[in-house]
């Protein structure tokens, strides 16, 4: 059994990232970039005006007037012309006139209006040479660095590609993922379960768990606890970067999902079968020659904290996202109490609230690994290390926030 570190490091060993697409600009937001992207104008482009005010060609002493000749609006087309001893109002972004060495903001004046733009300008406040002016290809120059790759594209990034008339964006494909339920016990949520039955809860989990990564998961439906059946279920999600498959990974007499696995005409190559962890520990990884196959404990929780733990990290390596088991985790205060642990270290969910730059962490202990609703209502995975004491409230922890 390895402890939750190595597993990762299992899994990490072994970890790829997936091929490159071009995709469209908005379709791109939350994607990792895969190539540089070069600026293809400057920005801005032109010397402009950042402030709505007036132009000025030297240093003019509080209480002076000038002579307003007329307005530059923003779209102007650039070469308005600056006369000496004279002010032009000027809107934000309009380009600035030759002539003009800094611009003096309205609220910094007083202005009597006259025809057609034209008036008097009174200085009330003086401002240096240089102000309020943005000059041109101070944020980008055409052909210089604009993105770089492995940065994750933002909507502000999305803002930026527009300005430079990037339509298509080149980033890292999102892995694709097939999901199977199993046992003969479970049957859709949207039925009437029968005695002894059960909905299945693992596929809406995982569906909407992916959609948070931005990948749309494929069902393959649920396989009874028949190796045959499930063999051919398996079979087909083999197609798909990573098949998660729920239940049948423990050591009844029905679990058949490592046997499957094992068999030679899969490909399969069996990674690790139990993690230190609870709840979480009979996790199989299995790895062919085309992706990646997990094994996930049938208790919902566990599934749960599996996915977490160790699934999430690898899908958003595959899409060039540096992550790893328990990375993102933070320091936090218990707001309430924390069982001990014996020998695997324990996640158990929590609810999270930032006060005052302290994050707290209220621990919502489940009554076992099938407690569904205390997973389901958590916003955090607290860890309680093997052999800890109990811990009180006020003490530190360590949180990850999910």
């Amino acid at each position: 059994m390895l402890s939750p570190e190595d597993a990762w490091s299992a899994i990490a060993t072994e970890a790829e990232t997936l091929g490159i697409e071009q995709v469209a600009r908005a379709a791109a937001v939350g994607r990792v970039l895969a190539e540089d992207l070069t600026a293809t104008v400057d920005v801005p482009a032109h010397d402009v005006s950042a402030m709505d005010g007036f132009a000025l060609g030297g240093d003019v002493e509080a209480g002076g007037t000038l002579p307003v000749d007329g307005i530059v609006a923003a779209g102007d087309p650039p070469g308005a012309e600056l006369l000496s001893g004279a002010a032009l109002r000027i809107m934000t972004g309009a380009p600035a006139p030759s002539g003009a060495d800094r611009v003096i903001p309205i609220e910094q004046t007083e202005f009597e209006a006259g025809d057609a733009g034209t008036g008097t300008l009174r200085i009330v406040e003086t401002v240096p040479a240089g102000s309020h002016i943005r000059r041109q290809a101070e944020v980008t120059a055409a052909g210089g660095p604009l993105l770089a790759e492995g940065e994750l594209l933002t909507p502000g990034g999305a803002g930026v590609l527009a300005t430079h008339g990037i339509h298509e964006a080149p980033v890292y494909r999102r892995p694709t993922v097939a999901t199977l339920s199993t046992g003969d016990e479970v049957v859709p949520a949207e039925a009437e379960p029968g005695p002894g039955q059960l909905r299945d809860s693992h596929r809406d989990f995982l569906r909407a768990a992916l959609a948070q990564l931005g990948i749309e998961a494929r069902s393959l439906g649920i396989a009874r606890d028949d190796p045959d059946e499930l063999r051919a279920k398996v079979e087909r999600g083999l197609d798909s970067d990573v098949l998660l498959i729920s239940g049948g990974v423990s050591m009844g007499e029905f679990d058949f999902v490592e046997q499957v696995l094992g068999d030679t005409g899969l490909g399969c190559r069996i990674l690790f079968d139990a993690v230190a962890i609870q709840p979480g520990k009979p996790l199989v990884a299995a790895r062919h020659d085309r992706g990646w196959v997990f094994g996930l404990p049938g208790n919902p929780a566990s599934a749960m904290v599996t996915y977490w733990l160790l699934v999430r990290p690898l899908l958003r390596r595959m899409a060039g996202i540096a992550d790893g088991f328990w990375r993102g985790a933070l320091r936090g205060r218990l707001k309430g109490d924390l069982p001990f642990a014996k020998g695997r270290d324990r996640f158990l969910p929590c609810r999270l609230e930032v006060s005052s730059g302290e994050v707290l962490v209220d621990p919502r202990p489940p009554l076992g690994s099938h407690d569904l609703v205390a997973y389901g209502a958590g916003s955090g995975l607290v860890r309680v290390p093997k052999f800890s004491a109990p811990a009180v409230a006020g003490e530190s922890c360590e949180v990850l926030p999910l």
